[in-house]
C-alpha cells in the first residue's frame, strides 16, 4: 500500500503551498470530463461524481462501484479527500492507490493540481 510519508500526507490535511485559481482549474478539469462530472447527482460515467469531493471520505460516492484499490485506501483509517490528499492523488494516482482502475497518469504540474483542487472546492 502507500508508504508512510504518503499516509501522513493523506491524514494531515495540510494546506497546499499555493492557492489555485478555480477558473484555470475548470480548464484543466477538461481532461477529467470524459470520466467525471461535477454536476451534483449526475451518474453513469466511468468515474465517480466529484461534486463536493473536497472533504468527502474516499470511495464514498453513493451508488458508485469503486475499484478495490480505492476501497482499500478508504479503509485505511477513514481517509478523507483533503486538499493535500487530492494533490498527492492527482500527481500520481497509481502511487497513492496501487491498482486503481483510473487510467489517468496524473498531473505533474503543481500549479495545475492546485487550480483543479480550487475548482473542485467550488463544486457542491
Amino acid at each position: 500500500m502507500a508508504g508512510a510519508a504518503l499516509a501522513t500526507i493523506l491524514h494531515a490535511g495540510a494546506a497546499l503551498s499555493a492557492a489555485g485559481d478555480p477558473a484555470r482549474g475548470e480548464v484543466v478539469f477538461q481532461k477529467c470530463y470524459a470520466c467525471h462530472s461535477v454536476v451534483p447527482g449526475e451518474t453513469g460515467l466511468p468515474g465517480p461524481n466529484l461534486a463536493g469531493v473536497v472533504g468527502r471520505r474516499v470511495a464514498s460516492e453513493p451508488g458508485f462501484d469503486y475499484s478495490p484499490a480505492l476501497v482499500a485506501l478508504a479503509e485505511e483509517g477513514g481517509r478523507i479527500w483533503t486538499e493535500a490528499a487530492l494533490d498527492a492523488f492527482l500527481r500520481e494516482p497509481e502511487e497513492v492507490a496501487p491498482g486503481t482502475a483510473m487510467s489517468f497518469v496524473g498531473l505533474s504540474d503543481a500549479a495545475e493540481r492546485a487550480d483543479v483542487i480550487a475548482f473542485l472546492k467550488q463544486t457542491r
